[in-house]
């Protein structure tokens, strides 16, 4: 049938032809719940994790009880009224309408790669355009101040060890004794997708670690646990509730530990790092991510507007 039908015409046959033969029911009929469960459990495989696998299982039952179509009726016009709804509905800004079209795009890409849909809808709908906002990094004075406000070892070798890896503070708490080797400076970190990488620290980092863990009699097989109790793993929770009361008690200003990556990231292609190496300090799949976290310093552009344009 080849020379007589398009690609789009050829895939329908298929699908027609297996249901027919398989005497099972036509695969875009099928219940929209076990198409959805089927794209998560396809998500998990590829290593999302449990919190990024929820917030899409939300957006998109969301997104279908609004629309109310089978997939393969729904349209790029009906995902757009969708997105304009939602954004007036609950003034959602361009990130979060971004998001959403992003999650959308995966869900109905995988609809069409395993043949549920001809074609995905959201083809036709381009990024949303979102303003860029410089975020605020750490300045040496305030990186000080962190540091006095330490009341304990841990919290000092926890602070140094977000400052001189830049690490994402659910690698921080994952982390366990045995993945870390002082005599090198380096730890082994498992991150998105639960790939592994190492990290680097510095040599003051070496010296906090060692004095936090010549501190620990307990049996925990954690880097950085409780203080109170029984010793347990910290949670992200905990660490984001303790950086944030140094940045308050310091008058450090907001702090939270993602604030620490940015600031390694900008200090980092601040002092000459390649791009691609920072890339793969931080553990980003793509290049885009990394330029997104630096903030050049503007003063280094005036410098190399006057050493390499003047």
């Amino acid at each position: 049938m080849q020379p007589l039908l398009n690609s789009h015409q050829l895939k329908q046959l298929t699908i027609s032809l297996q249901a027919a033969f398989s005497n099972a029911k036509h695969p875009s009929r099928e219940d929209p719940a076990d198409l959805l469960s089927l794209f998560i459990a396809a998500k998990q495989v590829e290593g999302c994790s449990p919190k990024t696998l929820a917030y899409y299982r939300t957006t998109l039952e969301r997104m279908s009880a609004a629309i109310a179509k089978p997939y393969a009726q729904v349209t790029s016009d009906d995902l757009r009224s969708y997105l304009n709804d939602y954004g007036a509905k609950n003034g959602a800004g361009n990130v979060t309408i971004d998001n959403i079209r992003r999650i959308m795009s995966s869900f109905f890409s995988w609809l069409e790669n395993e043949d549920y849909v001809i074609k995905s809808p959201v083809r036709r709908i381009h990024r949303v355009k979102c303003a860029q906002v410089t975020k605020e990094v750490l300045t040496d004075e305030q990186l000080e101040s962190l540091r006095d406000g330490c009341t304990c070892v841990r919290d000092l070798a926890m602070v140094e060890m977000l400052a001189s890896t830049g690490m994402r503070v659910g690698e921080l708490v994952g982390l366990d004794l045995a993945d870390v080797n002082l005599q090198e400076r380096e730890c082994i970190v498992t991150g998105k997708g639960n790939k592994q990488r190492p990290v680097y620290f510095d040599a003051r980092t070496k010296l906090r670690l060692t004095e936090y863990l010549a501190l620990r009699q307990d049996d925990s097989p954690a880097l950085f646990v409780s203080l109170k109790g029984k010793p347990k793993r910290m949670t992200v929770g905990n660490v984001e509730t303790r950086i944030r009361e140094l940045g308050r008690v310091t008058n450090a200003g907001h702090v939270h530990p993602h604030k620490f990556r940015r600031t390694l990231a900008t200090r980092a292609i601040d002092k000459g790092m390649p791009i691609e190496q920072v890339q793969k300090l931080l553990g980003h799949a793509k290049i885009d991510t990394t330029m997104r976290y630096a903030m050049v310093d503007q003063n280094n552009v005036k410098t190399s507007h006057r050493k390499y344009l003047e």
